[in-house]
């Protein structure tokens, strides 16, 4: 009886290793192979996925819970306050340059036309608003100079605002330049207001991607509504910013602006110069506004530029001019305006 018990025993036994090697994926017998584990889930927990329990230690719950709240414990990528020291700033500048890269690489963006100005350069219904609400408090306080000043400053952007609407034409002439299919030549700007939004909103209008290459300001700030999203990006370093506008331009076109719209200028004029990039075309919207910001002529003749550098860039008005130049210059260069990134880089492009 005890021996019919035991074998009965040693039967339930058997069968039940027999069942659990079978749900683990083990096989007997000789030369069995073992089926591939779960890529992530175990079927028992290793120990340190399970913490230390009150039973072992009352205190432990409460030791566990310190040291994972404490923001030493984050891992690097999470851990925002570690990001932010002096001595990361090189990887900072790295990703502030690989993200934008990366992303434009996978849309396919390889060719663009720059397009900076001012970000104060309203369309013209908008600048004529502000204009007649001034005119309307200089009517009420007729002995203020502030306002006055205000007042004539207005006049003077109500002026420029025609650029808005060329601006609006010449990204509409981009995006719309190979056709709803093509698109491989797109609009690049600041992604701010002003001609920055006046370039992207004209690409959009013609179906096209356009993009945006924001930066972080103190102040809050915005990007301008037609930038194609996914495609506005957002930078902490304006050198980082400026490199991206330059690697994959095609020309420059720059609207009346002010300090930051002088800085690329002529930080790309340096480079065209110095052939630290291989030339593009620079185009000024508005001969007589730009004639006034700097005198090229008196840089030649008091012997700090070369003559040669005068025709780093040239001057235009309307956005159909602004396109037929820039495809003119690419015919006499004997170069495409959409030929291969690559080929520009082994040409002395940027690097």
């Amino acid at each position: 009886m005890q021996d019919e018990k035991k074998n009965t025993a040693e039967g339930v036994t058997a069968q039940t290793e027999t069942r659990g090697q079978r749900e683990s994926g083990a096989q007997s017998g000789a030369g069995a192979k073992p089926r591939p584990p779960h890529t992530l889930k175990r079927l028992v927990d290793l120990p340190e996925c399970r913490p230390k329990s009150s039973q072992e230690d009352r205190l432990a719950p409460e030791l566990v819970e310190a040291i994972m709240q404490d923001p030493n414990y984050l891992m690097a990528e999470e851990d925002t306050d570690f990001l932010d020291r002096a001595e990361m700033r090189g990887t900072r500048l790295m990703l502030d340059y690989q993200k934008t890269e990366t992303l434009l690489r996978a849309h396919g963006i390889a060719h663009s036309i720059i397009v900076f100005g001012g970000t104060r350069i309203a369309e013209p219904e908008e600048a004529r608003t502000r204009l007649q609400a001034l005119e309307a408090q200089c009517a009420r306080c007729p002995d203020d100079g502030d306002l006055e000043r205000q007042r004539r400053i207005a006049e003077r952007l109500v002026e420029k605002s025609r650029y808005y609407e060329v601006a609006r034409e010449f990204g509409r002439i981009v995006g719309a330049s190979e056709g709803p299919r093509g698109n491989r030549l797109v609009v690049m700007t600041g992604g701010g207001p002003g001609m920055m939004e006046a370039a992207n909103r004209g690409a959009a209008e013609a179906g096209a991607r356009t993009v945006g290459l924001n930066i972080s300001l103190p102040h809050e700030q915005y990007p301008n509504p037609y930038v194609t999203p996914g495609l506005c990006f957002r930078f902490h370093y304006f050198s980082l910013r400026k490199l991206h506008f330059l690697l994959r331009a095609r020309a420059l076109v720059v609207f009346p602006g002010g300090y930051g719209t002088l800085d690329e200028l002529f930080e790309t004029l340096t480079l065209i110069q110095t052939r630290k990039i291989a030339p593009v075309p620079v185009v000024l919207v508005g001969r007589a506004y730009w004639q006034r910001v700097f005198d090229v002529d008196f840089l030649v003749e008091e012997g700090v530029i070369d003559p040669e550098d005068r025709d780093l860039f040239w001057y235009a008005e309307e956005a159909q001019e602004i396109w037929h130049d820039i495809l003119h210059w690419y015919k006499l260069s004997g170069r495409e305006i959409v030929a291969p990134h690559e080929e520009d880089l082994e040409r002395g492009g940027s690097r």
